[in-house]
């Protein structure tokens, strides 16, 4: 099997389903032979390697370890869904406190055990302030860690193509902004059905209104259907995101990204962004009056849940971000 690269991906949490299927996906698209999988539950990580190497990927060289020192050392590539999954009847809110402060330890091991990784996705929830707090900690640039933010997007796709009964990939342009939560702006201004702009295909604003809602709950939906949350659409978004950091095919849904200047900043939120192998780089949202105010909305929302967390005192004040991380 031809690899894109022979540098270390490192999964963190791979005795979980989110991990698991990280680790599989990963070793099917041939990205690198080096991927070790981590993790503090060690019976679900050596349950995990023993079935990964029942698949017998060709060239794949897979190590498992509970040492945060072997796991991280030398990585280049890091994917993180180490944190509580997000059970029925809870939002992503409900995991803040919990969850940054897993979020701040793995930017410390980062910082400690691998300064110069190429590129890291976190994608446990709160996504947006998780991402945030490991950036931070990491001593990282911003283009160098991102969120996953694209499954609200595809969630909002592939609502629409049911709708017009047409192919998924038919509809263009369905996008998210904001946060990857209740308070997500849906953008649907540029989108096109088959090539026919969305405002000429006859969607009443009553039925849109349905649509939007059912995206905004997609990730309750699957829990309610599947008895746990998302696991397999998220475990291959965030693998097709390293693909695009190791030089593969660039990934252009919207990523959660740093935000440094603008209106938004100081926060991490979906944009429009492209990710290739210099980095994830982003840039200004366009949509009508409504979104936008919307997006404003989201906005004002993660900063609450920033100025939150920097209550508790997982993450420092605004004002000594800098003094945590330079790159800031």
């Amino acid at each position: 099997m031809k690899f894109l690269t022979d540098e270390k991906l490192l999964i963190v949490g791979a005795a979980g389903m989110i991990g698991s299927n990280m680790v599989q996906t990963a070793a099917m698209l041939g990205l690198t032979p080096n991927i070790c999988l981590y993790d503090i539950y060690e019976p679900g990580l050596k349950g995990v390697l023993a079935e990964m190497d029942h698949c017998a990927f060709p060239g794949v060289n897979l190590t498992a370890t509970i040492d945060p020192d072997v796991a991280f050392k030398d990585a280049k590539y890091i994917i993180s869904s180490g944190g509580a999954p997000r059970k029925e009847g809870m939002t992503r809110e409900d995991l803040l406190k919990g969850n940054c402060q897993i979020a701040a330890e793995f930017g410390e091991n980062i910082e400690k055990y691998c300064p110069d990784v190429k590129f890291v996705v976190v994608i446990f929830n709160p996504a947006d302030v998780t991402a945030l707090t490991a950036l931070i900690r990491s001593g990282l640039k911003p283009e160098k860690l991102t969120s996953l933010a694209a499954l609200d997007s595809t969630r909002l796709q592939e609502a629409l193509a049911q709708e017009f009964g047409v192919q998924q990939c038919k509809v263009t342009g369905a996008h998210t902004y904001g946060g990857h939560g209740e308070a997500m702006a849906v953008f649907a201004s540029k989108v096109l059905i088959d090539g026919k702009p969305l405002s000429e295909c006859g969607l009443s604003a009553e039925r849109f209104a349905e649509i939007k809602q059912h995206t905004i709950q997609g990730g309750s939906n699957i829990i309610k259907l599947r008895g746990r949350s998302s696991f397999q659409s998220p475990a291959y978004q965030a693998v097709k995101m390293i693909e695009a950091a190791m030089g593969g095919e660039p990934f252009t849904w919207p990523a959660g990204t740093y935000v440094k200047e603008g209106p938004w900043k100081n926060v991490m939120m979906a944009m429009p962004t492209l990710i290739d192998a210099t980095g994830c780089h982003y840039s200004t949202p366009e949509g009508t009056p409504e979104e936008m105010a919307a997006l404003e909305a989201s906005y004002e929302h993660l900063c609450k849940m920033r100025d939150e967390i920097i209550s508790l005192g997982i993450i420092p004040a605004l004002s000594d971000w800098k003094k945590e991380n330079p790159n800031l």
